[in-house]
């Protein structure tokens, strides 16, 4: 089971997009845990022009199975055009947690 696990990774304009979206995955059981970051600064092209911005970083634990549904939720609720939306698997870890990350997500049941 812990061999699905995946962390997402987003960044969102402010706290209230960020809480926002975290209640809504995690309400809709497609994440385990999502970590709200201290704002940063980011630095990035965007249409021809170099651009810097502070954004509210998003640390999401879920599952592969879930992806697709965490993926439209977090594009539905995510006020950029084009949201940063990239996950990645997690190939080690304590196996208990990975194991609660996978038991905690299950999409379509709330």
């Amino acid at each position: 089971m812990a061999d699905d696990v995946i962390l997402v990774f987003t960044t969102v304009p402010d706290a209230a997009t960020a809480r926002r979206i975290a209640a809504t995955i995690l309400a809709n059981r497609v994440a385990a845990c999502v970590n709200m970051m201290a704002p940063c600064t980011s630095i990035y092209h965007w249409e021809g022009q170099l651009e810097e911005s502070s954004e509210v970083p998003l640390l999401i634990k879920s599952t592969g199975r879930c992806y697709a549904a965490l993926e439209q939720m977090i594009s539905a609720e995510h006020p950029y055009r084009v949201p940063e939306i990239v996950a990645v698997p997690i190939q080690s870890g304590l196996e208990s947690y990975l194991d609660w990350i996978a038991s905690e997500v299950s999409p379509g049941e709330q």
